[in-house]
């Protein structure tokens, strides 16, 4: 008798919560228009964020600089997450330098240091426009955080590492500003002067990265001091010059990392950021996982990417 008594104002409490949970709203604006092409992000907010101003997450999508959307579904639960934990998420376009390009090799690099440059350019403008916007939108400017999916993790180390190091592509952006924290699914970055060095610090970084990847070089591809920099070569960098970071290296797996902790490390990319920028934590972390169940496909190759 009591429970049939406790049911109805059980499930009745349950429907409160249903109904007062916050959702995820998703808003379009043109950002730029930079050499004719309208560059487009979408903004993902909680309907119960607080006014006060909140952390900004900008995202950069991967397809090789050749193809990619900003809105893919393999993203969304990674932008309602974070939305859902009080960040405007802003995922952003920026031009294709590499559609229609053979495979960039280290005698074919200049299609892809432009692609990458054009890149970077477009996130220094979505950044500018969420600076100029940020009291409207509520965020914070001193909590701008960058992450990107392969050729977008490419971007975002590469922005960072431009900006600290006072290049002209980052002229647009004010002289005090500064990321709050980096995150690279399975990035690195180009560079002619052998391994990236810093002027001044990096943000706070997290990185992932399979080390069987052979298409975003888990270690290194070049010739002498020209080439392509991967997540284990950056964190050497990390560690000699005392700059905080987490590195999940994930052994025996390929090109699959710029995608699935999009899904599944979720809670730990949030520590990332609760530790190492809210916290400011001065830590360096190295996470090494063995997945022994999931099959990861390796065969992916600049040469048949492009093909």
């Amino acid at each position: 008798m009591l429970l049939k008594r406790i049911l109805p104002l059980f499930l009745l409490l349950l429907t409160a919560v249903a109904v007062t949970a916050a959702t995820v709203e998703k808003e379009t604006r043109l950002f730029a228009v930079n050499e004719g092409v309208e560059l487009k992000m979408d903004l993902y907010r909680s309907d119960s964020a607080s006014i006060l101003p909140q952390p900004c997450l900008i995202f950069v999508f991967g397809g090789g600089f050749k193809e990619g959307e900003r809105d893919a579904d393999l993203y969304l639960p990674y932008f309602h997450y974070f939305a859902e934990k009080g960040f405007t998420v802003a995922a952003i376009d920026y031009r294709l330098g590499m559609k229609g390009e053979e495979a960039p090799g280290m005698l074919n690099y200049k299609p892809l240091l432009n692609a990458i440059h054009l890149a970077v350019e477009d996130l220094f403008s979505a950044t500018g426009y969420l600076l100029e916007h940020a009291a409207e939108l509520r965020i914070d400017p001193s909590l701008f955080i960058i992450s990107g999916s392969s050729a977008g993790a490419i971007t975002v180390l590469q922005a960072d590492y431009l900006k600290q190091n006072s290049q002209p592509l980052a002229n647009d952006l004010p002289e005090s500003f500064r990321y709050a924290g980096v995150i690279s699914f399975a990035g690195g970055i180009f560079s002619k002067e052998g391994l990236p060095t810093y002027k001044k610090a990096p943000a706070p970084t997290l990185f992932f990265h399979g080390t069987a990847d052979r298409l975003v070089p888990y270690n290194k591809t070049g010739l002498f001091h020209l080439g392509m920099y991967g997540s284990r070569q950056l964190v050497k960098r990390f560690r000699q010059e005392r700059y905080p970071f987490t590195f999940y290296s994930i052994k025996d797996v390929g090109h699959d990392v710029a995608e699935y902790p999009m899904q599944e490390y979720l809670p730990e990319i949030e520590q990332f950021i609760n530790d190492l920028i809210f916290d400011r934590k001065q830590w360096m972390t190295e996470i090494h996982h063995k997945d022994l169940i999931r099959q990861s496909d390796t065969s992916s190759t600049p040469a048949n990417y492009y093909d």
